[in-house]
Order: structure tokens, then sequence, then C-alpha cells
């Protein structure tokens, strides 16, 4: 008996010394997280979404705390580059607004295949080892908004911009300008008054994740659309390394079932389209609609542009994410 109750101790004893020095792989960690738009704006609601989902699944393994959103915290155009060197841990962003950190990432901007064949062809593996080298690791788009379209208070007859000044992010400078448009950077809380009193004519923006306001000072879109508005999920890359594998798998599982619903072959997503130039033709607003050799010259040259600008500030890898990522 007295054999019995030694050997029971020096199994406890060794138990919770087990405890004490192996680390709390199951504990339950909590990252904060950034977004590139203000919250509660409509283009950050699916960012705030996956944040939700995250941690309606990631209970007792990992959760996101949401700390706020440019512009209030700083500009969108440093939010990623400031997690990349530790200021946050996990930023919901459009690739337009970390072009300064990687000019690579706007091959995403112009994929013509679905995020799933473009994994199976290996471009987001090359754009991650791209990623590492900034301290990042890319996680999965988690929305689309649809193609860009160029928004105006007067009509255009042909692809000539000549004229007209622009708002704009850096995604379709070179268009715009190609075309002859005049355009400044502006961050999204300026649309509206710079439209109302005429110090801008049009802006650059997706099909989706409008301002409703934007209604009263905005009467054309011009078609076709060009580019995808892709949402991005990117992680310091030391935090990724620092988390263990059940919480790496729980958040690449959320942003991977993101990533196949934003697809914009979805029912869903084709609704979405559809809900939206309703409403807007419900207000008033008219298509300006390119065709046949109009339609190819603007296309044409959002294409050409776009990738010259990648493979100038990127010669080594740009014509090599040109084929990956082109058909």
């Amino acid at each position: 008996m007295k054999l019995f109750i030694k050997i029971f101790a020096a199994g406890v004893a060794a138990i919770m010394l087990t405890g004490l020095t192996t680390p709390a792989s199951s504990a339950e960690r909590t990252i904060n997280g950034a977004g590139c738009f203000p919250v509660g704006h409509p283009v950050s609601k699916p960012w705030e979404a996956f944040i939700n989902a995250v941690n309606e699944q990631g209970k007792g393994i990992i959760q996101i705390k949401l700390v706020g959103g440019a512009p209030a915290i700083g500009s969108p155009f440093t939010l990623v580059q400031k997690m990349s060197k530790g200021a946050y841990d996990i930023v919901g962003c459009t690739e337009g607004y970390f072009g300064n950190v990687l000019i690579e990432g706007a091959a995403l901007r112009f994929s013509d295949y679905p995020y799933s064949e473009l994994r199976e062809r290996g471009g987001i593996d090359y754009l991650q080892k791209l990623f590492g080298e900034k301290n990042i690791h890319y996680l999965a788009r988690y929305h689309d908004f649809g193609p860009f379209h160029l928004w105006l208070n007067k009509p255009v007859s042909k692809p000539d911009l000549t004229g007209l000044h622009l708002r704009i992010s850096p995604i379709y400078k070179a268009l715009f300008t190609k075309l002859g448009a005049t355009v400044q950077v502006s961050n999204t809380a300026q649309v509206y008054t710079y439209m109302e009193n005429n110090t801008v004519q049009g802006f650059g923006w997706p099909a989706l994740g409008w301002v409703p306001t934007w209604i009263e000072v905005t009467k054309y879109r011009v078609e076709p659309g060009f580019y995808n508005s892709a949402l991005h999920n990117v992680i310091n890359l030391d935090t990724w390394n620092s988390l263990n594998d059940e919480q790496k798998a729980l958040l690449t599982k959320v942003g991977m079932e993101f990533e196949a619903k934003s697809e914009s072959s979805t029912p869903a997503f084709q609704a979405a389209l559809k809900k939206q130039k309703d409403w807007m033709a419900s207000e008033g607003m008219e298509t300006i609609t390119f065709k046949g050799a109009d339609a190819d010259l603007w296309l044409k040259t959002a294409t050409e542009e776009g990738w010259a600008e990648v493979i100038a500030r990127s010669p080594e890898h740009g014509p090599a994410l040109k084929k990956l990522f082109s058909k």
C-alpha cells in the first residue's frame, strides 16, 4: 500500500511538473487587428465579419481584437507598413494601400483566374515568398467588391479623359493618366465633398462597397469595369510564426471560407451586383457603356498600363507574376 501511495504521488508530481514546464500550446491567444477603412464603413464590414467569424470559431484557440481603422489610426497607406514592423498583428486591406510595401502585390488586382485556380498555379506561393521578405504572411482574400469603375458627375462619350480632374487611389492612376485625366489622391471621406464642389469630376471605386450618400453627387457609371477590387488579410510574419499549429489552422480555415464565398462567379455575388445596379438606376444614375473599339481600348489600356507599372518597378518578378496571373 505504501509503495502504491509513493508511486501515485510521484505520478501526480510528474504531471504537475509537466504542466509547469510545457508551453501552454492550447491556451487561447489574442492578436490585435486593424483595418484600412473606418470601422463601420461599408468597405470595412467584410473585415469586421471576418474577425467575428474567427472569434466565433476560434473560442479557446485564437481571438482577434479590432483596435481601429484608418484614417482614425493613421493613413491607410502606412497601415501594412506599420504592421510589418510590429505595430499590429493582422490587417485587412486592399492591395492598393500596401503597394508601397510590396509593389508586386498589384498582381492580385490583375488576376484573370479564380483564386482557387490561382493557388494551384503557384501565383499565391510566388507572392508569399515576396511578402515573407517584408516580414508579412499572406493569409487570404476575404472579400471582393467587384470590378472597378469610373464614376462621374458629367458624361463622356469615349475613353478620352482629357479635361477631367479625378480622385484616385494608386490602383488606377496609370489608366486614368494615360487617357488624359489629371488626378489627385484623397481619402474616402473626401469623395462626397470633392464631387459636390466640383474639385473633381469623378473618382475610381468598385462596383460595391458604396457610401449611399455618394449617389447624390454621382450621375454616371462607366462600363466596362476593370481589375478586381479584392480585400486581403495579411499578418505580421513574426506573429504568424509565433502561433501554434491549431491557431494557424483556424485562421487559414476561416480565411479560405471567406475567399471561396467571395468569388465573383457565385450566385450571391452576382445577386449583390445586380441589386446595387438596380438601386443606382432607381436613384437616377445612368450608365455610359463603351463598345467595340472603345471598349477594347479602355480594357487594353487598363491591363497594359497596370502591368507595365509593375514590371517597371519590379523587373525581376513582374514578368514571372504576369505569366502566373494572366491568361
